[in-house]
């Protein structure tokens, strides 16, 4: 899969490339992520990309023609498939599992990170982007952070990134709940025990024991994920128990 990153920094994402999950993807060639320099698509003698809002206003806007210049260039590449151009943006669709997995299934995918107060709306307005996303309620100074995160949970779908059998599977929320708890050695540390169901033997004693704490954990710490998740009759009847009345949606 390709990843274009479209960005005024692209030195931010030299070390992360270079490290992890990502890194070995990348080097392998699981993984392909151009770094495309927004200020390269500049006409301006100093490279300048941003400029003062019309009717005034704090701050300064990334303007619209470096924007299209850099699109339009990747769209036009040859010998490449057409990239699905999302911008990132609070204004977009947040991030989640199911967008992770959406984006893992296209060749290529371009992002365009944000800067400054905004970008100038006749980006919008032209259809220059194919999609928007958010990674979540709040402010970032600019879409680098969420252009990694969305290459690390996206990299995390494509076959041979995660070696670990049935890793991914297992993560929180591809089953709509959130993940069971994980222990390791030693068996106790400070006075505080692993559960004794872990080591009983029983496989399906286990498979329960963790699916009880996958419900219990949602309860407790995301109710609102329990309103999509597909929960069979036992799974329901235990979540009464454990909310004291708790009803499915």
């Amino acid at each position: 899969m390709r990843f274009d990153v479209v960005t005024l920094f692209p030195g931010y994402f030299v070390s992360p490339l270079g490290e992890s999950l990502l890194g070995r993807a990348v080097e392998s060639g699981i993984l392909e992520v151009h770094l495309v320099d927004l200020r390269d698509f500049s006409e301006d003698p100093h490279r300048k990309v941003d400029d003062e809002p019309y009717g005034g206003g704090p701050g300064m806007v990334l303007t619209a023609p470096p924007v299209f210049a850099a699109v339009e260039a990747l769209r036009g590449e040859p010998g490449a498939p057409p990239p699905h151009v999302a911008f990132l943006s609070p204004q977009g669709r947040r991030f989640d599992a199911l967008l992770a997995k959406e984006l893992a299934e296209r060749p290529r995918v371009a992002l365009v990170c944000g800067r400054y107060e905004g970008i100038d709306e006749r980006t919008r307005t032209a259809g220059l982007f194919d999609a928007e996303i958010s990674l979540g309620d709040f402010v970032l100074s600019g879409g680098e952070v969420a252009a990694l995160a969305i290459l690390e949970a996206v990299s995390r779908y494509l076959p041979g990134v995660v070696q670990a059998a049935g890793s991914v599977e297992a993560d929180s929320f591809e089953d709509g709940l959130l993940d069971y708890p994980h222990f390791s050695r030693p068996r106790s540390f400070r006075s505080l025990e692993v559960p004794e169901v872990l080591f009983s033997g029983h496989h399906e004693n286990i498979r329960r024991w963790r699916r009880e704490q996958q419900l219990r954990a949602t309860l407790e710490r995301r109710p609102d994920l329990l309103e999509k998740a597909a929960l069979d009759e036992e799974e329901r009847a235990l979540l009464e128990r454990l909310a004291g009345g708790w009803r499915s949606p």
